[in-house]
């Protein structure tokens, strides 16, 4: 039974804060969406996933300051998160052509890209410098772009998903960025060494949100994959995953010598820089190969690592950014031919559900990512 009303296309309603400090108290809000442009969609919300770094943000984790959208000079001064969106198209924009009205579409962390520099026009979409995020992200005319803990989300065409039939929501929906980041990398680190009709060996640092997809997607891509972390509370649920072994850093002595010359690639998904072995982590890689850092801890750790290391193996450090719209409609092709599925727990949207998922979160008490549902039914939308 619909809780609310949403005044739709004059109104969007979502979850919003006005204060870090009340980061898991996001209370229903009403704003004004911003000015339809002729390539945006409008996208009917049916669930979103959560994702860590809306509670970095929520938190103000990632910024010195004040969060940008409470300091912006436009419109209400809150802040509305959620970018991992699943839902149905109700508007279109005189020139959008890739999309049709009543089409179940997805939405990731970014809302535009401009598909007019290098970047976006070498498949790095996800790299354009003029990017706007779905939520806290800023438009040329000052308007702060809010989130998917709502009842709709309007954004450019050139950065909504189309989804395949065979995938479910609620599964879907963290493959929309958490799924998107693992996957890029992924790809990008191991393809080379496939097309040579080589088993690529891949070690997935970090078994939480991210960590655990990263496991199934390599396994799905075709690689050989070691789950890596601090104990050995999680290596159960991490073989049940998929993971072909096991190494865990915390207990075992020898285990950077015993694992020497293995990696082609070190996928870091660990959401902390604390305590993490680096120096011992790159003597597992083989010659020439990565360590890509994916999960993003607290603005003020750093990685600590000599530079004497990558003599040993010509390695090197490098990081990665969600992933293109290509490489997402990849991603979703080979888990509806592979049906993998992400571990989620669905928590119905509301003002206690939001919260809790939040608060879980905060507590890492989640295995392994939670999705907000039962969007139509609390903003009593559907209806089109």
């Amino acid at each position: 039974m619909s809780t609310t009303t949403v005044n739709y296309p004059e109104e969007f309603k979502g979850f919003a804060i006005s204060d870090p400090s009340e980061w898991s108290n996001p209370k229903l809000t009403s704003y004004v969406p911003k000015t339809l442009s002729p390539k945006d969609v409008d996208i009917e919300i049916e669930c979103c996933g959560v994702c860590a770094s809306e509670l970095a943000v929520l938190k103000n984790k990632w910024s010195t300051g004040p969060l940008r959208c409470l300091s912006s000079s436009y419109g209400p001064k809150t802040q509305c998160v959620g970018h991992e969106i699943v839902g149905k198209v109700v508007k279109l924009g005189e020139e959008v052509t890739e999309f049709k009205l009543g089409q179940r579409v997805g939405l990731g962390a970014h809302a535009y890209a401009c598909n007019e520099c290098s970047r976006c026009k070498e498949g790095n979409d996800q790299y354009c410098t003029k990017a706007v995020g779905t939520y806290s992200g800023v438009y040329p005319d000052g308007y702060v772009s809010q989130g998917g803990y709502a009842s709709h989300v309007r954004a450019n065409e050139s950065a909504v998903f189309p989804i395949p039939d065979a995938l479910e929501s609620h599964l879907v929906a963290p493959l929309q960025c958490g799924g998107l980041t693992v996957y890029s990398p992924l790809k990008r680190g191991i393809e080379d060494v496939l097309s040579k009709g080589i088993k690529p060996a891949v070690g997935v640092i970090g078994i939480g949100g991210l960590g655990h997809m990263a496991i199934m997607i390599a396994k799905a891509l075709g690689a050989e994959v070691i789950a890596i972390s601090r104990s050995t509370s999680k290596k159960e649920d991490a073989i049940k995953m998929g993971a072909d072994g096991f190494i865990a850093t915390g207990s075992a002595e020898q285990w950077e010598e015993e694992n020497a010359d293995k990696f082609h690639l070190l996928l870091n998904c660990a959401s902390s820089a604390t305590e993490l072995p680096l120096d011992r982590l790159l003597k597992t890689l083989k010659v020439n190969r990565k360590f890509i850092s994916v999960g993003l801890p607290d603005i003020r750790e750093k990685f600590e690592v000599s530079p004497f290391t990558f003599l040993q193996s010509g390695s090197t450090i490098g990081s990665s950014l969600l992933g293109s719209k290509a490489e997402a409609i990849e991603l979703f092709e080979l888990a509806a031919k592979h049906q993998f599925k992400p571990w989620v727990e669905t928590i119905p949207i509301s003002e206690a559900g939001v919260s809790e998922a939040l608060t879980r979160l905060s507590d890492g008490d989640v295995r392994y990512r939670f999705t907000l549902t039962g969007f139509n039914e609390f903003f009593g939308t559907g209806k089109q």
